[in-house]
Parts: structure tokens; sequence; C-alpha cells
């Protein structure tokens, strides 16, 4: 017996995701829990762990391709058993559907046509009738056309035959190889290059007319898949959950003090983020009905405090999450945030990295920004803006100075948090940032 690994939803709501890295090989043997390949989402980097155990027949995608969630990736043998029909096996996963999606687009009666071993990797050699190249040194498959018989089925996944429609190219003149004849992503690559290159050269075009009046110049530049995920995830919160905004402001100069003070004998410099994380996560221990996030059945209460600390990549913004805050001090919670933060800048994050947490903190302070307001994550319901501190005029004993303010804004999800409760929380957090001390008791 064998059995078929797919591509798991590493992502939520994702439709597919890229093979990064195979870390085992055809004939390796794993162990339940041992790490198969690490696999790219919008977001991160996802270390996939093997749920079975037994041998490594064959490898289904390869590094760098794409894969709709629920196709097959791998084979691997139960040990004890005897020898797998690799080819009979994926024949039949094949004409599994992988998703509802593509059941409701595949009606017509299974026909699988045999598995191309030269498009696999780490199988065996082709057989003499394998397809082993064509024109241009691209494969043969990719690029023969091999129509179908009327009421023929094409195995194709979701993520394919979006991508054929929008580059308006036939699936019945291609012939896939993938397992069992499959049509994948790398087949459409192959019949577009041959097309470009076969392509014979269009005639000069005649001069267009000058333009009336000068245009404005701009460059496009293409979504990623991490922009598009932001994009996505931060127009159903704007639009599904219900934000209403906490302000206040904060005198810090004590605070300020205090790290001057901390830092001249500390081995790890502390900065004023930390504090802001320590007393975040002290203030929803004070205020635990805070620390909850909305469930289509009941609210959510934690007993922990797991902050989300916004990080600005290149790509975009991240969120990873800093677990059990409450029993930190502030040279762990600085290791760690700053751990965490070169890893979201290099892309190395782990998924579930990127998952949990009640509560985010996102602060722009560093760039001298006044005040802003955040958009909450789902599904945690409040995230608390920081701005920089400032020398401003406050009053102190009937009589004006200048004192160090920052200014701090909550937003909260209104399904869960009430207003008297968010103020509540807010001001339990602006009374530890300016007693610093107490935070540390």
């Amino acid at each position: 017996m064998a059995i078929i690994v797919r591509m798991p939803e590493v992502l939520a709501n994702a439709s597919e995701a890229a093979m990064q890295t195979w870390l085992v090989k055809v004939g390796d043997t794993v162990a339940v829990g041992q790490p198969l390949a690490e696999i790219e989402t919008e977001k991160a980097n996802v270390e996939y762990q093997s749920e079975v155990e037994g041998t490594v027949l064959r490898l289904l995608v390869s590094e760098g391709d794409s894969a709709a969630v629920g196709e097959p990736i791998i084979v691997i043998a139960v040990p004890g058993e005897p020898d797998v029909d690799v080819e009979r096996l994926l024949a039949g996963a094949v004409g599994d559907p992988p998703s509802q999606t593509e059941a409701s687009e595949d009606a017509a009666p299974a026909s699988v046509a045999p598995t191309s071993a030269a498009a696999v990797p780490g199988s065996a050699a082709p057989s003499p009738a394998a397809p082993t190249g064509g024109a241009f040194g691209l494969p043969q498959a990719a690029i023969v056309a091999a129509p179908t018989e009327p009421g023929e089925r094409m195995f194709a996944s979701p993520l394919v035959r979006r991508l054929a429609r929008e580059r308006n190219l036939d699936l019945a003149t291609i012939v896939g190889s993938g397992p069992g004849g499959r049509i994948v992503r790398r087949d459409l690559e192959g019949v577009q290059k041959a097309v470009a290159i076969s392509a014979p050269p269009t005639a000069a075009a005649a001069p267009a007319p000058a333009p009336a009046a000068p245009t404005l110049g701009y460059t496009d530049v293409s979504h990623t898949g991490m922009r598009r995920a932001i994009a996505r995830r931060l127009t159903e919160s704007k639009s599904s959950v219900p934000h209403f905004y906490v302000v206040a402001d904060c005198r810090v100069d004590d605070l300020l003090e205090l790290r001057k003070k901390v830092n001249e004998t500390a081995v790890r410099k502390i900065s004023v983020n930390d504090f802001v994380i320590k007393a975040v996560a002290k203030a929803l221990v004070e205020v635990p009905e805070a620390n909850v996030i909305w469930t289509d059945d009941a609210s959510r209460r934690f007993d922990t405090v797991d902050l989300a600390v916004a990080v600005s990549t290149e790509g975009g913004l991240l969120t990873p999450v800093l677990r059990g805050v409450e029993r930190l001090g502030l040279a762990a919670i600085s290791e760690q945030v700053s751990e965490l933060a070169d890893r979201a800048r290099s892309g190395r994050l782990k998924q579930h990295e990127l998952e949990g947490g009640s509560f985010a903190i996102s602060n722009l302070g560093m760039f001298g920004v006044d005040e802003f307001s955040a958009i909450l994550n789902p599904p945690q319901s409040g995230i608390l803006a920081v701005a920089a501190a400032k020398q401003r005029p406050v009053v102190e004993n009937d009589g004006v100075i200048v004192g160090t303010v920052m200014t701090v804004t909550l937003s909260a999800d209104h399904r869960v948090v009430d207003g008297a409760l968010a103020a509540t929380w807010l001001a339990a957090f602006v009374r530890l940032i300016e007693n610093p001390l107490a935070m540390l008791l």
C-alpha cells in the first residue's frame, strides 16, 4: 500500500502554493513529524511535516513549481507492503478531484493517460516511448498538440484551468507532463514559450501620430502574492469587522529615563517598543475581558497573552506572534522580537509563527508619525497604533511645562469589545506606560 500526500492548505483560503525545497529524496525513509519539504505561501515559508511513515517512492512536484491545494505532491510507501504500481495509483488519484471546485468542472467520465517519468523529479528514466524533448529545447509534452476525443476528460487543476482561460490557451491541445497525464502549470509556460519563439515577426507598425498633449509617465509594479494577500485580508477586515477607535496621550518622560538607566548596564539594549509590548501584555492581564476574540459560536477568552508585532518587510507588512508575553522580561521580549523581525525580513518565518494572538501592536514612532489608526487583523480583536514620542506643552501643577508625549490609538472589534471595556483597557495601558516601574513588578 502507498499513500499519496497532497498539497496542504498551509495558508487559510489559499488556492495554490509553491514547492520551494524538497527535504527528502526518492528512497528515503521518513517518520511521522519529519520535515518533507519547505512550501512557499503568500506570506511565509512553511516546513511541511510528514503525517505518515514509510519510504519515498516519488516526488510529484519539482522545486520552484506551484501546485493547487489538494493536488498530489509525493507518494510514500507504507512499511512492510509489497511493491506498489505507482502509475496505477497515480492514475486513480488523478481521477479523484482534489477540490469541490474541480469536481464541479469535471463532470465527464474519467480517461487517464500514463504518467511521463521525465516530468517527475527523482523518478526513473523515461521509457523509450516517453517523450524526451521537442523543438526549441522544451519538453515535448508541453508543445505537442493532442486533441482529445469527444467526451474525453482533461485532467488539470482549477489553477491551471484559470490560467489557461486568462492566456487564451486550449487545454485540449496540450499533453500534460504531470502524474497520470495531468496538465500542470509548467506545461502552459512551455506552450507560451514555444508560441513566442515560433511566431513570425510582425510587420513594422506605422508611426503613431504625435499626441496632442503631453501624457504622464508611469510604471506598473506587478502585485506579489504577499501584497495580494495583504490587500485581500485588510479589505475583508475593514468591510466585515466593525472597527471603533479610542485615542490617548501618554506622558513618557519617566519611561525614557528608566530606559536610559537600564541600557547603561544591560547586555542587550531595550527599546521603547519593548516597554510598549510589556505594558500591553500587563494591561491585558489586568483587564482579561479584553484578551478575547470573536468566533461564530462564542467569545473566546485566552489564559495567556500572545501578541502580534507588525514588522515592515520589502514585500509588505508581516505580523509574527510573540507567545506568552506576560511571562517574559524586557530582555527576553527584546531578543524574541528582534529574532522574529530578522526572519520576517529574510522570508524565513514559519506559518505557525504568523497565526494566533488576540491583540497586535503597530509602532510607527521611528518615522516621526504624530498619530495614526491601524486596521485589525482578524481574528485579533485589538491593535494598538503607537506614534512618536515628542516634546509638547503639558499642564503640570497648574502650570505649563515641556513634556514628552506619545499618542496611541486603540482599534477594537466592537462585536466582542465594547467602548467601556476598550476605555478601561487603554487607561490601564496608559497608567503602566507613565509609571514604568509598575509593569516590572
